[in-house]
């Protein structure tokens, strides 16, 4: 399931209490901003993401900010970097392996023409029918097929197909993190060629360039070890094209080329 942040919602006035808590949550590795302060992100937000984030983004958004576990949601830059990659590669069949309360999956069905799929799986259904009433009203169920449950299974039996390889345009993956590689393994032969995989959460709240010993949250140093063996992995894979960039919590795409 999804671990990046929430967008924060820190103020920007000049008071010291304020600057030097941004400062305290700046030295702590498990802050989900990348950028070097929330005041810089908040811009970004406000300026160029906010003013076009689609309506029922900005509601399910909302929602998701009264969750308990709302770390776990993409951030709005994020969804508004993926719904313009998406359109870019005229994405129409896709996969979503991860989908918490379907924030990225709104992105991605509204991105979507009106007959695209999204192949959508998590663990819990429960999250994700937090969200399924704005994806109803903003008109693009009928894009999604959830399954609920882990996707390795769901992934092994499209393989069995041969009309699965290579059927697939795009995939987001923002899930486990110690089954990245095993999910790409099988991801790669169900992309096309010229295809994109998404994987979110790679640079890992900054952890990745810690040291050892570094005050981490706990699920962060659990998972960073996992994190960084699967960005080793993938940029020694040359079936793919690949880029790494600092948005949301890191996000590593790449590109099927054999």
């Amino acid at each position: 399931m999804a671990d990046n942040g929430v967008e924060k919602q820190n103020t920007t006035e000049n008071q010291p209490e304020q600057q030097q808590s941004k400062e305290i949550k700046h030295s702590e590795v498990g802050h989900k901003s990348l950028l070097q302060s929330d005041a810089l992100f908040q811009y970004i937000l406000e300026t160029s993401v906010y003013p076009r984030e689609p309506e029922p983004m900005k509601e399910l958004r909302e929602i998701t900010a009264n969750h308990p576990w709302n770390l776990m949601t993409t951030s709005a830059d994020e969804g508004q970097f993926l719904s313009m990659l998406l359109k870019l590669i005229n994405a129409k069949n896709t996969m979503e392996i991860g989908v918490y309360t379907g924030y990225s999956l709104l992105a991605t069905a509204l991105a979507l023409p009106d007959d695209g799929k999204i192949l959508a799986m998590d663990i819990n259904k429960e999250n994700y029918e937090l969200g399924l009433p704005v994806i109803e009203k903003a008109g693009v169920a009928h894009k999604i097929d959830f399954r609920e449950g882990p996707a390795l299974p769901v992934l092994d039996l499209l393989l069995e197909d041969p009309k699965n390889h290579g059927s697939f345009d795009f995939v987001f993956v923002d899930a486990d993190k110690d089954n990245y590689w095993n999910y790409h393994k099988r991801l790669i032969d169900l992309v096309k060629v010229g295809g994109v995989i998404g994987y979110d959460n790679t640079l890992w709240n900054g952890s990745v360039v810690a040291p050892a010993d570094a005050p981490m949250r706990k699920y962060v140093r659990y998972y960073r070890d996992f994190v960084l063996e699967f960005n080793k992995s993938i940029a020694a894979d040359l079936r793919v094209e690949i880029c790494q960039l600092p948005v949301g919590d890191g996000v590593t795409l790449c590109r099927r080329v054999s």
